[in-house]
């Protein structure tokens, strides 16, 4: 499931019409004007809901596949090995090929440390390799996450979805306090908001923990056994409401609110299906191997489209046929970048650096359940 998040995001990635990489110059690849809009209308939320996405779906399978009596710094070693080689990976790869000639010392840092979202400052949260910001809220999820489990199995099982309705509406009430209490002046281009309110509603770390929150909420209800049986045909339906109505509702409502129900129902019932043993379309070894390169399919398209494109096509743009092309051309590009960071670099990382060789490793048949294969 989480690939399909990372190609929402690389969709908005690849159709937008300047990139944030000097020389800037227009990414989309279609000199139909008219056609480029439309497909940036019909992409346009995608970015955001994919990032919202790949949120809940780490608050849930974390939670799921849990180790009980795991030491606390073992979780957060196999947690940053997760991360952090495939984040310096790109971080260095954007340095040499373009960041350093115009990132100042201090914003290079900050976005090495995964500090650079908590400054409210656009430019320095997308900095060197744009789409790292959102690890800063993975790396405060993270190092929050053994405390907030604690919270979280207090909870009374009969309280879950309360505590989850909860959520929800603490999502709302980001937007609510976006609107009406942060300045709506100066505008960011092509986003109807201030950057103060595009940094505190989307970007700022501690306001996206209520996804994540509430994907650790969904894992304990399915653990416990409370989530109902949902046919395929309703979760595809509420999925493209959702979407849909993230096209026409404002922001900041139409980057968080109006999918995180969705979403999360979508992740639950895949995972209650899985539970059950049903067979699905996601657990075939294609979609598998998709899910296992999505992480740096996501992470590299800063370099792949926003430097690539212009490296080697310029400011061209074509006919629609050459269009798509070009576009193939990118996915391909970026899939084979996210497929190299995988094999060569998450992967063994992930193999020799994520526990200690002083003590065994927790077995994984301790946590009494598998993670779950189809939704990560």
């Amino acid at each position: 499931m989480r690939f399909f998040a990372a190609l929402l995001v690389f969709f908005i990635h690849a159709l937008q019409p300047i990139g944030p990489v000097d020389p800037t110059g227009p990414v989309n690849p279609f000199a139909d004007q008219e056609l480029g809009r439309d497909l940036l209308k019909l992409f346009g939320p995608a970015g955001y809901l994919g990032v919202s996405f790949f949120f809940l779906l780490s608050g849930f399978v974390i939670t799921w596949s849990v180790k009980p009596g795991e030491p606390v710094t073992a979780y957060w070693r196999r947690r940053l090995m997760k991360i952090f080689p495939n984040h310096l990976a790109m971080w260095t790869a954007a340095m040499i090929l373009f960041a350093s000639a115009y990132t100042p010392v201090h914003t290079w840092l900050s976005n090495l440390f995964l500090v650079n979202s908590w400054i409210n400052e656009f430019t320095t949260q997308m900095s060197v390799n744009a789409p790292s910001w959102s690890l800063c809220a993975e790396l405060l999820f993270y190092l929050s996450f053994p405390l907030l489990l604690l919270g979280v199995r207090r909870i009374r099982a009969d309280r879950l979805w309360w505590w989850a309705g909860g959520t929800v509406a603490a999502t709302v009430g980001v937007g609510l306090v976006t609107v009406y209490l942060l300045p709506d002046t100066p505008r960011i281009p092509m986003i109807p908001l201030s950057p103060t309110q595009n940094w505190f509603n989307y970007t700022f770390p501690p306001m996206r923990m209520f996804e994540f929150v509430l994907g650790m909420l969904l894992a304990r209800i399915v653990i416990a056994n409370r989530w109902p049986r949902v046919r395929p045909v309703w979760v595809v339906a509420l999925l493209v409401a959702g979407y849909v109505a993230a096209m026409y509702v404002p922001a900041p409502f139409n980057m968080v609110a109006t999918t995180v129900v969705p979403f999360g129902v979508a992740i639950a019932a895949v995972a209650h299906a899985d539970v059950r043993g049903a067979r699905t379309r996601l657990d075939g070894r294609v979609m598998v191997w998709l899910g296992n390169v999505s992480f740096g399919f996501y992470l590299c398209q800063g370099v792949v489209i926003f430097w690539g494109r212009q490296a080697v096509l310029g400011n061209g743009q074509f006919s629609t046929p050459v269009a798509v092309l070009v576009m193939i051309g990118m996915f391909a590009a970026t899939l084979l970048g996210g497929w190299l960071l995988y094999a060569f670099v998450e992967t063994p990382a992930m193999k020799y650096w994520s526990r200690s060789r002083r003590r065994p490793a927790v077995p994984p048949a301790e946590t009494g359940r598998e993670p779950v294969r189809q939704a990560a």
